[in-house]
């Protein structure tokens, strides 16, 4: 499979408070994972679906919180895919630190400000598939921030881009 050329994207979504019912609950904590396991499902109604590894700290959280963003990157965007990638990272807030994000109206999750495109999604269905979840989420809002340059792409093991 390393032979097939996929999109990179950035799958983002926000921790809810540990106790919902606490008037006062620490703030919400962003989380982040690059994948390329993305794609369109269906234009009617507007569906996506992302693979995670079954047990997975973003797998756990899209489990329980329903809302959930991506943002498709650009073949400038390699740091941030390579930051988002990294096993056995303490804390997702260093890797939001300093970069450049808006958030989402719907989801509140981070969208990386000059992507090739960013979607927010609500999860319709989860598929257990082997040592997998396949999370199809509805398209909430699409929007294009960015039209300049080409996709990033992952094959044979690397980043890559068009040309």
């Amino acid at each position: 499979m390393s032979r097939l050329a996929a999109g990179v994207v950035l799958v983002t979504a926000q921790e809810p408070p540990l106790d919902p019912d606490d008037p006062h609950p620490p703030g919400t904590e962003d989380v982040g994972m690059t994948a390329t396991a993305f794609m369109s499902v269906s234009l009617d109604p507007p569906l996506v679906l992302v693979s995670l590894r079954t047990g997975s700290r973003m797998d756990d959280l899209l489990d329980e919180q329903p809302l959930w963003a991506v943002s498709l990157l650009a073949e400038h965007q390699r740091q941030i895919a390579g930051r988002f990638a990294m096993k056995g990272r303490i804390s997702d807030r260093l890797l939001f630190a300093d970069l450049g994000c808006d958030r989402g109206e719907v989801t509140g999750a981070p969208l990386v400000s000059d992507a090739l495109a960013t979607l927010e999604c609500r999860t319709e269905q989860r598929v257990m598939a082997g040592d997998h979840t396949l999370v199809i989420g509805r398209v909430l809002t699409a929007r294009v921030p960015s039209a300049e340059g080409g996709p990033l792409l992952y094959y044979r093991g690397r980043y890559r881009h068009l040309g």
